[in-house]
């Protein structure tokens, strides 16, 4: 079973959640906190107090969540850290995002949680519908992870406001990316997986895999979430 750590600053919303997915099986949590500052002693305080996910709020008393994930991920990489927040802003799922975080939910419903942390588990990383919407700028959309997403790296070190302040703006972008890693780069903003990608273009999955991993060199991002962010965000 899992191990989770759930941060909000309702101790209400933390026992909740605590109930509900301990008496589902779906994981076993080791602590709560109400602050970000609490929320970061506590993950270092042993190794055994590291959990497998950090579920954690955006707006708590002192220290945000955002913060508190920060310098986490600059101490630990590997932290996946997964947002449950009543926020939908466009800027807190970039900003979350671009930190390196393998999901961002809407608190509507807690059922969905669970099957978030599966897949979190599962290496991918989760973008509930409303949180889409805001970064497509589209309307509502069924896709709860789309397949774009499901194969990101840990998140890097980067401390923007927004993902588009991770390497680069619309203009470097196009200077800095040929025409065939532009392509591909459009697709994964799109939500297409790298299969859907080369049947699309006509390309092997290889060179799909390398076209990705030549855009996310040049722009200096660490995985293809940030890439579709960032394409989302300079061209909208």
């Amino acid at each position: 079973m899992m191990r989770i750590a759930i941060v909000d600053d309702d101790p209400i919303v933390c026992q909740s959640l605590e109930t509900i997915l301990t008496a589902t099986g779906a994981a076993d949590v080791l602590w709560t906190a109400n602050d970000g500052d609490d929320a970061v002693g506590r993950y270092f305080a042993a190794p055994g107090t590291r959990p497998d996910i950090l579920l954690i709020d955006i707006q708590m008393p002192g220290r945000d969540g955002l913060d508190a994930a920060r310098e986490i991920l600059e101490h630990d990489p590997a932290a996946r850290i997964l947002f449950l927040t009543t926020f939908a802003d466009r800027a807190y799922i970039t900003r979350a995002m671009a930190l390196g975080a393998k999901g961002y939910l809407i608190k509507q419903d807690v059922t969905a949680v669970g099957p978030a942390l599966q897949a979190v588990m599962a290496g991918q990383v989760v973008l509930g519908s409303d949180v889409l919407g805001k970064l497509t700028g589209g309307g509502d959309t069924t896709a709860s992870t789309p397949p774009s997403h499901r194969h990101g790296s840990s998140g890097g070190q980067e401390n923007p406001d927004e993902a588009g302040s991770c390497s680069a703006d619309a203009a470097a972008m196009e200077s800095m990316l040929n025409e065939r890693e532009r392509e591909v780069a459009a697709l994964v903003a799109e939500g297409l997986d790298n299969r859907d990608i080369a049947k699309r273009l006509h390309f092997s999955e290889g060179t799909v895999r390398n076209r990705v991993s030549g855009a996310l060199d040049k722009l200096g991002l660490t995985n293809r979430t940030q890439l579709a962010i960032l394409w989302i965000n300079t061209h909208r």
